[in-house]
């Protein structure tokens, strides 16, 4: 189902002086009512550093191979004489009884996340929290969490795993309560149009080993996950179709990765393959000896407008430290986020690629049934809870930072996205089709209100005459809004390298790198005025006169 509108709770997150880092004071940046805005401090003690360093012990894949160190939450060295001695286990039953199921490891999770939540809701940020829940329960809305942590040694803390109470669940497994990271130093975003389908590009990077045969099961990734993320709308009713088209990038150099990004006018970018944290956002290696620093990528992303990047590569949300000191805002996340990339979604830790699979193909779902960025997270997250269960880490290592002017929506709500002809319901016979002039029996129908031209066998028309681009063009439908909302209108969208033509009655007209509307009955040719000639029509019509 689309996502409903939601109310925004924002909350910052700093160090309170410089001179102990143990202070910390928490804030509320925007509140969904005028009163809202509290404000407390904090001391992160040693009882929560024990935990923390306990619950690392046990869920942390740093000891893996090949895989970077990621710092824990920085605390001042004292004494070991003056470190108080503190019972874990007295912890744990004060936050809650032994569970049923989990063991220690169980109760480590439900521990340390109880522990979270009461540390940063105390005090007259809980009455905030319970007030702007109590709000959108009346509006029957979710309420978008939001957490601004500016204190970079407090960024690796699984912030994801709060949970108010035992029993219930964590922040962001809930459909009531959403949450994400984000920030306030950043620029504002420009308008975001909503768009019609999921246009993806699937990126997958440097293997490891770069053998024959690392490189040939990449490919065969690659072609499971983009038949994964096409099928994700496979279960939804007829109406409610979201075309998806998914284009694979395996192991390319940085020119094919950006010429690629710039002419595919894509919406969402996945990456999968190694990388390693640095000071500036990180470093992709996308084949052997070519990497990307996460700035360099940001600077394409946020110039083609991409409106979610999503990265299956280890620490992508973790910041890079030196000597022990976490630099700020050098998590591949963060500066992509800062570089105008609307929402970025990364891992904490190193994934598997099994739990991988199985949460890149929930959340493509989810964004195929027009459900928020952070919906479509908290769903793929409790697939993830379901089969690798609690006391696994797996549910605890995606994170999404989300731009705080980002309301997290890709696509158009389903009433206005449903493609039909104006005053009719449209049967099969009057279905719109691309038509072979030539060939008349020859036709490529137009599903889901979406038909993709180009030279690419993923396209739905495919044309093999050297001037076609790859990704040639495209036929979308719009419908109108208002007094028009039973209107439909078809455009012809041009993306190509030499560009598109079209017969308007007289005369053949160029289009290039743009879009014009295409009324049923015109002539096309893609590429070249002496290309193919396709009739845009009904499936049924009479094939047109030979032109004048």
């Amino acid at each position: 189902m689309p996502s409903p509108p939601v109310l925004t709770l924002r909350l910052a997150l700093d160090r309170l002086t410089s001179t102990d880092a143990n202070h910390y004071a928490i804030w509320v940046l925007h509140s969904p009512f005028p009163d809202g805005y509290a404000h407390h401090d904090r001391v992160w003690d040693e009882a929560m550093s024990q935990l923390w360093g306990r619950w690392q012990d046990f869920f942390s894949l740093r000891e893996l191979p090949l895989v970077p160190h990621v710092p824990s939450a920085y605390v001042p060295p004292v004494e070991p004489s003056a470190t108080p001695q503190i019972n874990l286990e007295m912890l744990l039953n004060q936050v809650g009884p032994p569970l049923a199921a989990g063991g220690q490891t169980g109760r480590l999770m439900q521990g340390l996340g109880v522990s979270l939540w009461n540390w940063l809701f105390d005090g007259p940020l809980r009455s905030t929290l319970e007030r702007s829940l109590g709000m959108a329960m009346g509006l029957d809305c979710p309420l978008h969490l939001q957490l601004d942590i500016r204190a970079p040694e407090l960024i690796s803390l699984p912030w994801e795993i709060m949970q108010p109470e035992p029993g219930r669940p964590a922040v962001s497994l809930g459909s009531q309560l959403l949450f994400s990271r984000t920030t306030s130093a950043v620029d504002a975003l420009p308008p975001i149009a909503l768009d019609r389908s999921l246009r993806i590009l699937l990126v997958l990077g440097e293997g490891g080993s770069g053998s024959a045969a690392a490189t040939l099961q990449l490919s065969q990734e690659a072609a499971v996950l983009k038949h994964l993320l096409e099928q994700s709308t496979s279960r939804l009713g007829a109406a409610a179709v979201v075309p998806c088209q998914v284009s694979t990038l395996v192991e390319p150099d940085t020119k094919t990765l950006v010429t690629t990004l710039e002419r595919g006018q894509f919406n969402v970018f996945f990456y999968a393959g190694h990388g390693v944290p640095a000071p500036d956002g990180g470093l992709l290696f996308l084949q052997a000896g070519t990497a990307l620093s996460g700035m360099e990528l940001a600077q394409v992303l946020a110039r083609c407008r991409l409106r979610l990047a999503v990265f299956n590569t280890c620490w992508g949300a973790q910041p890079d430290q030196r000597q022990n000191q976490v630099i700020p805002r050098s998590s591949l996340a963060e500066v992509l986020l800062h570089h105008g990339v609307p929402a970025v979604l990364a891992m904490r830790d190193s994934i598997a690629d099994e739990e991988a699979l199985s949460f890149i193909q929930v959340l493509a779902q989810g964004l195929a049934q027009r459900q928020s960025v952070a919906q479509a997270m908290a769903t793929a997250r409790q697939h993830l809870l379901t089969v690798y269960r609690f006391n696994h880490p797996a549910w605890t290592l995606p994170v999404l930072y989300q731009h705080p002017q980002f309301e997290g929506t890709l696509l158009q709500p389903m009433d206005l996205a449903v493609t039909q002809l104006p005053g009719q319901e449209m049967s099969r016979s009057q279905t719109p089709v691309m038509r072979c002039v030539d060939q008349p029996t020859r036709l490529w129908r137009m599903g889901g209100g979406l038909l993709r031209v180009g030279r690419l066998p993923d396209n739905d028309l495919v044309i093999s005459e050297p001037w076609v681009s790859g990704q040639h063009a495209e036929v979308f439908c719009r419908t109108g809004l208002g007094a028009k909302a039973d209107q439909s209108t078809y455009y012809l969208r041009d993306f190509s390298r030499f560009g598109s033509y079209y017969y308007d009655g007289h005369t053949w007209q160029h289009v290039h790198r743009s879009e014009v509307p295409l009324p049923l009955g015109t002539i096309l040719r893609f590429g070249s005025p002496e290309g193919q000639l396709l009739e845009f029509t009904l499936e049924g019509n009479p094939s047109p006169a030979p032109l004048g």
